[in-house]
């Protein structure tokens, strides 16, 4: 069963350059990764602060063995500091 998430960041006003920066880095090696069916992180036009990542993964092996990955741990340790808000909700890919 595949895994579908939808992670919303809100950049704090002097961190939307190194929050930008940060989530793009992630795009390409995560689409390169074994078990990624869909991953897109797009910047809201209006609210340039508004960042939301989609993902869709095989399974939940594909989805841990994406945490473990290098590009991941840089991510995990660097978004706070440039982050006001992080909030993720679990989607169900209708047809």
């Amino acid at each position: 069963m595949t895994i579908t998430k939808r992670v919303t960041f809100i950049a704090k006003p002097d961190g939307i350059e190194q929050m930008k920066a940060l989530l793009t880095a992630m795009v390409e090696p995560s689409k390169a990764e074994d078990g990624c069916i869909f991953y897109e992180i797009v910047q809201y036009k209006e609210r340039p602060e508004k960042f939301m990542a989609v993902e869709t993964w095989r399974d939940e092996t594909a989805l841990e063995g994406h945490k473990t990955s290098a590009h991941y741990k840089v991510y995990k340790s660097s978004y706070e500091q440039y982050c006001l808000d992080k909030y993720t909700d679990e989607l169900e890919v209708l047809g």
